[in-house]
């Protein structure tokens, strides 16, 4: 998959293809799930440590520094995804004000319910828990981080299906059925 592509002129970061499933299928494959997630985890990660060791280093109590590691990670996370759904609208056609409302809506739609619960409740608990088991900051951060990862991917995977299959996004294949232009006359940069 190449790392950039030009979109109507545009060079912009590649993204995942849409899942190949058949649409009645419930199996999606752990390869699509990498390539959409993956990067934005990495940004948060980077962000979650960042934060949380900054501030770390001047309190030493567990609520300050989970608060700016969740934080951190939310920063990471979001911007890079805002930039994956950004262009896949992108190559849907849509662009200016239809493409933020799209990435609010898709956004929204796909780790809502997942984000309420893990940002007020599951990555807290994680990683304040981390934080009192772990003597080491850095990895009580991770710790904390993966328990927590657990839980959102299992509820953000049904968030994303549901968007899919309530026609909130809609896969253009590559034939360029669907909506907007087709994924085929987008040209790889390498």
């Amino acid at each position: 998959m190449p790392i950039l592509q030009s979109v109507d002129g545009a060079v912009v970061p590649a993204v995942p293809d849409e899942p190949r499933a058949d649409p009645g299928s419930r199996r999606i494959g752990i390869r699509f799930w990498l390539r959409r997630y993956l990067p934005a985890e990495i940004a948060g990660t980077a962000a979650l440590v960042l934060a949380g060791l900054a501030v770390a280093e001047t309190s030493a109590h567990p609520v300050v520094v989970t608060a700016a590691a969740v934080i951190g990670e939310n920063l990471g996370v979001y911007g890079v995804l805002a930039v994956v759904v950004l262009v896949e609208q992108r190559r849907r056609g849509r662009k200016g004000a239809r493409a933020i409302a799209a990435i609010v809506v898709l956004l929204a739609a796909e780790f809502g319910a997942a984000e309420l619960l893990d940002s007020l409740l599951v990555r807290p608990g994680a990683i304040a828990v981390a934080l009192w088991l772990v003597p080491e900051p850095f990895w009580a951060l991770l710790v904390g981080k993966v328990a927590a990862d657990l839980v959102f991917y299992a509820i953000a995977a049904v968030g994303y299906i549901m968007t899919t299959k309530t026609h909130l996004r809609r896969p253009v294949d590559d034939r360029g059925s669907g909506e907007g232009p087709a994924r085929s006359q987008a040209k790889a940069l390498p």
